[in-house]
């Protein structure tokens, strides 16, 4: 059922009727909704990347995964295929990671992104690049990609015969900050491998960038995926920066909401609204999945006190299982020989019918993973037997 929060009658300081209050646990059965987390979604794999704007993607196989625990009947060969057939492609975009979308999107989203590109030019790289001209440096690495697809590493050593007294690893990231560069197949697809070679999203695509991509409506999307959330969310999951003139401008096409701290949340009218009550099933999210990345404050989705054992030391976000809609705890599959292993820890104990159910989805998700495997195993380690970050 879907619920939509009514105004306080309270008046505010001006004597106007107080916003809705949204607290944790209705924002999550929200983002939940709004991620198809409540229920798998029969749609086309292309649509459901359109909808997520894109699903972050530094390893190759979570995004697989993201896609299975959303979509219904999801297949590895739906996602390959688009990747194989340039309608998918790994591109650099929000916050500078890389993230799998639409070639319709890698146009529209990259040149909004390009001023997160250049303020990065300023940081330790951009240091080694003092005096330089940037421009040549992207014109000629543009050449060499588009020749045929390189490595970060070949392309910077490659770019030092030119400019020999520089970093090749600062070379190759001036090019990669100017020019937008896709990874390649067979980067990406499942089953197979290598590393990431890259290429200019025009050449690969055949088409140019978006001359005038709208923000606006930009974050109007990441709205009806995410929402509602605050400024500063949104800032968090772009890594742009200065968007409340954006908001302001949006704001008579909005809704507003307030967060338990008195944060002003933003939303599309019309969006899913589910009651915070409404049953959430079990659910498992792949590393880097962007529900946890996508917001200033994760308490919607991510407790405070289980942030440290997700987000590692080395910069990896953990595929962690989702009780109830919220993380709870951690998992991984183990291969050894013909038996795959999915190794589930949790961070608290579980429930018996909530073991059962996690279980149930486990096993789905190990046929989906190891359908080669000859034994599939699941094994449950108890919270206070757990590996420490």
């Amino acid at each position: 059922m879907q619920i939509q929060p009514q105004p306080s009658t309270a008046n505010g300081p001006l004597g106007e009727p107080s916003l809705p209050v949204l607290g944790a646990r209705a924002l999550n059965r929200v983002l939940l909704a709004r991620q198809l987390l409540l229920q798998r979604a029969d749609m086309p794999v292309a649509d459901a990347l359109e909808h997520l704007v894109g699903m972050q993607a530094q390893a190759p196989n979570p995004p697989y995964f993201g896609l299975w625990t959303r979509l219904r009947g999801f297949r590895h060969d739906d996602l390959s295929r688009l990747l194989l057939d340039r309608r998918a492609v790994r591109i650099a975009l929000m916050r500078s990671t890389i993230h799998l979308v639409t070639a319709r999107d890698s146009l529209i989203l990259r040149p909004l992104m390009q001023s997160v590109y250049e303020r990065g030019l300023s940081g330790s790289y951009g240091r080694r690049l003092t005096g330089l001209d940037l421009e040549a440096v992207a014109a000629a690495g543009r050449i060499l990609v588009e020749e045929q697809p390189r490595t970060l590493g070949e392309l910077g050593k490659l770019l030092r015969e030119q400019w020999p007294d520089r970093e090749p690893a600062a070379l190759a990231n001036a090019v990669r900050a100017l020019v937008p560069l896709v990874q390649v197949p067979p980067r990406g697809i499942w089953g197979d491998g290598g590393q990431a070679a890259h290429t200019s999203a025009e050449a690969w695509l055949g088409q140019s960038l978006a001359s005038a991509p709208s923000l606006e409506e930009t974050i109007l999307r990441y709205l009806a995926a995410f929402g509602p959330a605050t400024v500063k969310d949104m800032q968090v999951w772009s890594g742009l920066t200065r968007l409340r003139e954006t908001i302001d401008r949006l704001r008579p096409r909005l809704s507003v909401y307030k967060g338990e701290d008195g944060s002003e949340l933003f939303d599309v009218p019309g969006a899913p609204l589910p009651g915070p009550d409404t049953p959430a099933p079990p659910r498992f999210l792949g590393e880097f999945d962007n529900m946890l990345l996508s917001y200033a404050d994760r308490t919607r989705i991510l407790a405070d006190e289980y942030r440290p054992l997700v987000f590692t030391e080395n910069g990896i976000i953990r595929a962690t299982i989702l009780v109830d809609g919220f993380v709870q705890g951690i998992w991984r599959i183990v291969r050894q020989r013909r038996t795959a292993t999915l190794v589930i820890e949790p961070f608290k104990p579980l429930s018996g019918e909530d073991f059962e159910a996690l279980a149930e989805e486990g096993r789905g998700l190990l046929g989906f993973a190891a359908s080669d495997a000859d034994v599939r195993d699941i094994q449950f380690v108890a919270p206070e037997l757990r590996s420490q970050p």
